[in-house]
């Protein structure tokens, strides 16, 4: 008997075993139905080579994603992720010691993916940094926790919250943090870490040392490249106590959920930090250990059930010698700007049986206004208020939304449509019977308010976009210039002043112009380089406030002398665009 069942039990642990080898070889596959389709793809690396058992996601494209779909990569990358609804997902990649690109400031939303699609991902291989932390006396400190910090991104950018990874040391002292987005870190051992919070955390008191041995604000700085590893980053640790924060979360209003706190170094100058703490359901106080002295910023948020934020004040707190103690924060909702996406549809022959824009397709982002005052507000609370897509009927609803400026974005793919206007109507004063007349939000910024339900806005698409595909003409011997624009500006006088009959487009390295949902009618066209600015040109150039932009772009559009027309619903394809020195 016993013989029988140990073979029993030795057949299950194997069939167990082929089981679990054979899911990650092979995509996972869920039961098909009428309603339901699959999205599949590959996932390579930087050189092309197929990357096996890297997991897959699909989210839905929405504000609140309701679910994900993981599968693993097979033998040659590929992945299929069945039983989807219809709808847009995000697909994205992860991999032990990968990463994906980082996006560019400015760059458009990743696209977003449908069943039926078939799409390639790529990552590259992460940097690695590793070294020893030692005490004064030349001794291991053991279990310590180290964390790699990008304070600049790989243009040289500085970047004040970004990517992050952390490891303990082993037993002889040694660290090995892998899978780096390439750019510029500091390495930094002790204070208080999220990884180590349920196991507890000797060093969380302590002041964070950075390698070699330095305080935040002569942090040796070391540049990480994609798949190259950095040995000998050692650090002395330094071992000072730090000073401590703590207080209470209150709330005006909303359900007791749990609470994030977060607590960054205030101002733009040195090297950015900042840690985060949760506080369980029913907690009210909180408490960072280890900090510095300096000045910071300290805000609460929650959600709702419903996908609305609560978010706190940013305090400013300066720390000087002593524990600072009794800071109160009180969360309060967020604003939100509500509206319609209208669809305006021309009788022009060439535009007939054009598709439609797919409001499943079509996303609405408020951008926020960067100013002195703006900046003061941490930047990972600007990306709260996400792009939502329309319902069925056109209405949007873009929540959790920062006090501060707005511009609104919409983003659609289908290629004959255009963004002709975008309204918004005050609502009606006191005593008057009708609401306001309608202002041009594409010429002045939105202002909203804390707790502000702003309304009455109005995005209007209109049928007869173009597109234009082209390329630079060169000069024997010439390269295309890095960061070369293509511009179109209005001819027509009347247009001048029309934020959204302006266009810009980056120059592929090989030349290409692709440039697309453009409003007919007659245009200059220019190609200059673009000056090293935080923002990228077809960002900038639809700012409310960039007037003068415009209107330069503009005038050397005019000069150069080159005119472009676009009927409705026209493709111009082979346009040629000499660059001329001026343009370099």
């Amino acid at each position: 008997m016993f013989t029988l069942r140990a073979m029993r039990i030795t057949f299950a642990l194997v069939l167990s075993s082929l089981c679990i080898s054979a899911q990650a070889q092979q995509p996972a596959v869920k039961t098909e139905s009428a309603s339901t389709g699959a999205i599949t793809g590959k996932v390579i690396d930087e050189s092309g080579q197929p990357l096996a058992n890297a997991t897959v996601y699909a989210r839905p494209a929405s504000n609140t994603p309701s679910g994900y779909h993981p599968v693993l990569t097979n033998r040659e990358g590929a992945f299929e992720i069945n039983g989807l609804n219809q709808g847009n997902y995000n697909v994205t990649a992860t991999m032990s010691g990968y990463t994906t690109p980082m996006r560019e400031p400015g760059a458009r939303t990743p696209p977003t993916h449908r069943v039926g699609d078939s799409v390639t991902i790529t990552l590259m291989k992460g940097g690695v940094v590793t070294g020893t932390v030692t005490n004064a006396n030349g001794e291991p400190v053991v279990l310590v926790n180290v964390r790699a910090q990008m304070i600049r991104d790989p243009s040289g950018r500085r970047v004040t919250n970004g990517p992050n990874r952390e490891r303990t040391t082993d037993d002889r002292g040694v660290y090995r943090i892998y899978g780096l987005y390439p750019g510029t870190y500091v390495l930094l051992a002790g204070g208080q870490t999220q990884s180590t919070h349920l196991f507890g955390n000797p060093f969380e008191s302590d002041v964070p040392t950075y390698a070699s041995s330095a305080t935040r604000d002569t942090a040796q700085e070391i540049t990480v490249r994609n798949g190259e590893e950095l040995t000998g980053v050692d650090i002395r640790y330094r071992g000072e106590q730090g000073r401590v924060i703590s207080g209470e979360v209150k709330r005006a209003a909303g359900p007791n959920t749990g609470i994030n706190l977060q607590l960054t170094i205030a101002g733009d100058a040195g090297v950015p930090w900042s840690d985060s703490s949760y506080q369980q359901p029913g907690e009210r106080s909180f408490a960072f250990y280890g900090i510095a002295d300096g000045d910071y910023r300290l805000y609460a948020q929650t959600h709702s059930p419903t996908g609305e934020i609560l978010l706190s004040e940013a305090k400013q707190i300066r720390v000087k010698g002593a524990d600072i103690s009794g800071v109160e924060l009180t969360m309060r909702p967020l604003a939100s700007m509500a509206g319609r996406v209208v669809l305006q549809e021309m009788n022009a022959p060439e535009c007939k049986e054009k598709p439609r824009p797919s409001f499943d397709d079509t996303f609405i982002g408020a951008w926020h206004r960067v100013t002195e005052k703006a900046k003061e507000t941490p930047q990972a609370l600007w990306s709260l208020g996400a792009p939502v897509r329309p319902d069925a009927e056109g209405n949007f609803v873009v929540k959790n939304l920062v006090a501060g400026e707005y511009h609104l974005v919409p983003r659609f793919s289908a290629r004959y449509w255009y963004v002709h206007s975008i309204s918004l109507t005050p609502p009606a004063t006191a005593g008057a019977k009708t609401a306001g007349k309608p202002v041009d939000a594409t010429r002045v910024w939105t202002n909203v308010k804390p707790g502000d339900k702003l309304s009455g806005l109005t995005i209007t698409l209109a049928q007869g976009a173009g597109l234009l595909r082209g390329r630079i003409v060169l000069g024997e011997g010439e390269q295309v210039p890095e960061k070369l624009f293509v511009y179109l500006a209005p001819v027509e006088r009347e247009k001048a002043e029309d934020v959204w009959r302006y266009y810009a487009v980056l120059v592929s390295p090989e030349g290409q112009i692709v440039l697309n949902h453009i409003a007919p009618g007659r245009y200059w066209i220019v190609a200059r380089t673009a000056e090293d600015d935080e923002a990228a040109p077809p960002t900038k150039l639809r700012w409310p406030h960039e007037t003068e932009m415009r209107a330069r772009i503009r005038r050397e559009a005019e000069a150069a002398k080159t005119e472009i027309e676009f009927k409705p619903c026209q493709n111009i394809s082979g346009f040629q665009l000499p660059l001329k020195p001026q343009d370099q």
